[in-house]
């Protein structure tokens, strides 16, 4: 039995038992429906005291269901369907519910959302974008605040006081971007009263396959600036013009490397007037030469970025947007701002990351929605413990999908997509055109433009008109252009006499990578039951076929004899394509998971550090820690040696504690010389709390907030070095995840060591200072950091810089790393 059987068998078991749930539900709804408008608000009072009493949650959910379903016919004049019903009831239990385009996942989201904001710790809703998020927010906000619940929505370019008011409501919508640097942010203050969060309760994922997989690749990082000269990127930009592709360097595309052969080091060696490319000293020529090779040769102006006001700005490769802000990692970013010659940037350094993997797996109970996600089961339940349901349409689907067309050439492929729409134009049949980047767009609004056929380009140039442009897509006569963006989270209505003209027809002009990006384009056709038509049109050109399947079916095209302009069509040929994208799905999936395994063993070292940070920032205690710092510190040291050390190597040993501390200590044997050296460091620490008085608590949380942030920077640092070592181990016969976890751990131990020997240093050497100037400094170190979204392979992304004239403590250059 295959897995698709056995799941789908699964499948039908759920769904027969959320189907009995449903008749429980609808058996309610005559009650609902006679409760006037003012009892709506006393029954989620009454709720919240039922489960205050201990009754379980899902005890409750038939009756908040039928009452949630109630309050959305009566504000948004939409009610559930039972389909929709037992999509609630997939995301209530923490499921993956995947809902085919149409099917109204917003208005599924708002049963799940009340019943577990019941609990009074909040409900989080992530979206794919900010658009989105505000949007639903205020669709949906009306059923909400009918039931007497709050909702509130957090945007990128908000303020941390409006934030914490967002998350102090009961709802809350947000991108899962927002969400994840929101916690990072709060693992930086200096106040307990600047966070914005209030815990990770319960979540739903909207798109859950494009952020919990296909973004997982990309961790969240909070960076600040480093220094690195510019004239060096423009040097190797210069440098690697000299080399020549297959050469002096290869190029592997699928895993998007470069390599220098024995002439290409040669040359380098000879340019750079160094003897040896490979020693520890020149690593950073290496480092800048592969760069500058990279940023020459696999990274294209208008498809995998753009230049705009001399800036470069990266293009999503998932939704075809713009990213402003964002940065690739690793100096590439700045290796491209070289080669394009516009200024360049300086690097960052990390303050902060974590992953959307353990990001999420902090709440209580996640779920997830979207119309693709039965394929990545296995992925949903190994990584976050949720299985997939998949509920079926409220009405049939009758759209019907083609077979691909496969030409030998980029052009044939491109005469043959201009006479398709300029056929189904003069019909009147609306056609959604999708295309992989802007670059694909742009050509083919070009070609159609010389035809004289009027249409619209949706890609991340022309986004503020995203919503109006989607609207009209359906319309009779209408040909919209778009880039994978309008795949999610847009639903695009038919206009008046399309139905009979077949419904609305998608032609995509290229396959993806991934087979879910394609099958959203498709399900843009035939939502709630309306008639549709799909049809991909490729060519032997097409990156995702010439890289993986092109020579089978360039030697099949040969065989048959096809002429020029003559397509192949074959369900053979679709299943080859499936393959291939199978493949890359597969590499794709063994990044994910090495970054996940990696990630995990920092994840523990994370929440251990901001656990610390946490109970520091509450001010309780400081005596007892104070004293197993000592503690640690002394027999650190002393519990190593044989015999008494002499005074001068004590002053060794402790080169970190002014000299009169220890000489005042007269020890006979080991144990009198450790408590001698702590009644010293406990004196001088009570010294210190009664020259400072009331201020001492401020100054020493403050002091000590400083010594774990920095110390946790250059760990970062030192973690991210070691991610690039350990892969070389798999060489050596070595599991590079072990390898990881072992060193990983012997780094976070020396950290914790170094940072209690720099707690006995500033304690020991304490004077007053202007805490009020010191604090304002980090504020302000704080205030300029930058939010990145990094990808192990050498993308990176970074949230815009908000352009305004708030005094925010938050105003800064968003940096995030792919």
């Amino acid at each position: 039995m295959g897995i698709m059987s056995s799941l789908f068998d699964k499948n039908k078991r759920i769904l027969k038992k959320y189907s009995a749930i449903t008749k429980q539900i609808n058996a309610l709804s005559k009650e609902m429906e006679s409760l006037p408008a003012e009892k709506f608000p006393q029954k989620t009072e009454e709720f919240k005291e039922r489960l205050k009493r201990g009754e379980p949650i899902d005890s409750l959910m038939p009756e908040a269901f039928a009452l949630a379903r109630e309050a959305a016919k009566r504000t948004v004049s939409m009610r559930p369907f039972d389909v929709q019903v037992m999509g609630a009831i997939a995301l209530h239990e923490g499921k993956i519910a995947e809902m085919k385009t149409g099917e109204g996942k917003t208005l599924v989201a708002t049963m799940p959302m009340y019943l577990n904001a019941l609990t009074g710790k909040g409900a989080h809703l992530a979206t794919v974008n900010d658009y989105l998020a505000k949007r639903d927010a205020n669709w949906m906000g009306p059923v909400y605040e009918y039931l007497g619940l709050t909702v509130g929505y957090i945007q990128s370019s908000m303020e941390p006081s409006t934030r914490k008011l967002a998350y102090q409501c009961d709802i809350t919508y947000g991108t899962a971007n927002e969400f994840g640097f929101d916690y990072l942010r709060d693992n930086l203050v200096y106040d307990l009263e600047n966070k914005v969060q209030r815990g990770h309760h319960y979540v739903i994922v909207d798109e859950a396959d494009s952020i919990l997989i296909d973004e997982a690749r990309t961790p969240l990082i909070i960076s600040g600036p480093s220094s690195d000269s510019s004239s060096m990127y423009r040097q190797f930009a210069f440098i690697a013009k000299r080399f020549t592709v297959d050469e002096d360097f290869t190029v592997n595309e699928k895993e998007r490397t470069v390599s220098l052969t024995d002439k290409g080091i040669e040359k380098a060696e000879r340019l750079l007037n160094i003897e040896n490319l490979y020693d520890p000293n020149n690593y950073k020529y290496l480092f800048h030469l592969l760069n500058a090779l990279k940023a020459r040769t696999l990274f294209k102006r208008d498809v995998d970025y753009i230049i705009n006001d001399g800036e470069v700005i990266i293009v999503d490769e998932f939704t075809g947007r713009l990213l402003p802000g964002r940065r690739y990692s690793e100096g590439l970013h700045q290796a491209i701002e070289a080669k394009e010659n516009v200024k360049i940037r300086e690097e960052s350094m990390t303050f902060a990351t974590i992953t959307f993997q353990n990001y999420f797996k902090m709440y209580e109970k996640i779920a997830g929605m979207t119309g693709t996600a039965a394929t990545e089961e296995a992925e949903f339940i190994s990584i976050y413990g949720a299985e997939v349901v998949v509920i079926p349409t409220n009405k049939p689907v009758i759209r019907k999908d083609r077979d691909d067309l496969i030409y030998r050439t980029l052009e044939e492929k491109y005469e043959a997509i201009v006479s398709e729409i300029e056929e189904r134009y003069k019909k009147g049949q609306p056609v959604l055109v999708g295309t992989t980047s802007i670059e694909k767009s742009e050509l083919l609004s070009s070609k159609l433009r010389k035809k004289g056929i009027p249409h619209e380009v949706l890609n991340a140039k022309h986004h503020e008109r995203e919503a109006e442009i989607v609207a009209k897509a359906g319309e009779k006569g209408t040909i919209t252009i778009a880039t994978n963006m309008a795949g999610r989270g847009t639903d695009i209505k038919l206009g008046e006499g399309v139905t009979e003209l077949g419904g609305l027809y998608v032609l995509g002009t290229e396959r993806h990578e991934s087979r879910r990006i394609d099958n959203q384009l498709i399900g843009r056709s035939g939502r709630q039951g309306d008639p549709g038509e799909s049809r991909f049109f490729l060519s032997l050109e097409d990156d995702l076929i010439r890289l993986f399947g092109g020579e089978r079916i360039g030697s099949v095209m040969n065989t048959l004899r096809m002429k020029p302009g003559e397509p192949i069509e074959h369900p053979l040929l679709s299943r080859i394509i499936n393959s291939a994208q199978k493949k890359i799905e597969g590499i794709h999936f063994s990044i994910r998971k090495r970054l996940y395994e990696l990630d995990s063993v920092v994840d523990k070292q994370r929440s251990a550090i901001y656990a610390h940070r946490d109970w520091l920032l509450s001010g309780e205690n400081f005596d007892d820690h104070v004293k197993e710092i000592f503690e640690d510190v002394i027999s650190r040291r002393l519990d190593e040696l044989e015999e008494l050390p002499t005074q001068e190597e004590l002053k060794k040993l402790f080169s970190f504690i002014p000299a009169k501390l220890l000489e005042s200590v007269n020890a006979k044997n080991m144990s009198s010389l450790k408590d001698g050296l702590m009644e010293n460091l406990l004196k001088v620490y009570n010294e210190k709390k009664e020259e400072f008085a009331e201020e001492f608590t401020k100054v020493f949380k403050f002091l000590m907030l400083r010594m774990i942030d920095e110390r946790w920077r250059k760990h970062l640092e030192a973690i991210e070095h070691l991610k690039d070592s350990v892969g070389l181990r798999a060489y050596g016969q070595k599991d590079p995840v072990i390898e990881f976890k072992k060193e990983s751990f012997t780094l976070f131990q020396d950290m914790i060591d170094g940072l209690y020997d720099d707690v006995v240093t500033v304690l020991t050497r304490l004077v007053k200072i202007d805490s009020e100037k010191v604090e304002k400094k980090a504020k302000s170190e704080i205030n300029n950091l930058n939010y990145v979204h990094s990808d192990f392979s050498a993308v990176s992304s970074k949230t815009a810089e908000k352009k305004g004239t708030h005094k925010s403590a938050y105003r800064k250059r968003f940096k995030i790393k792919r």
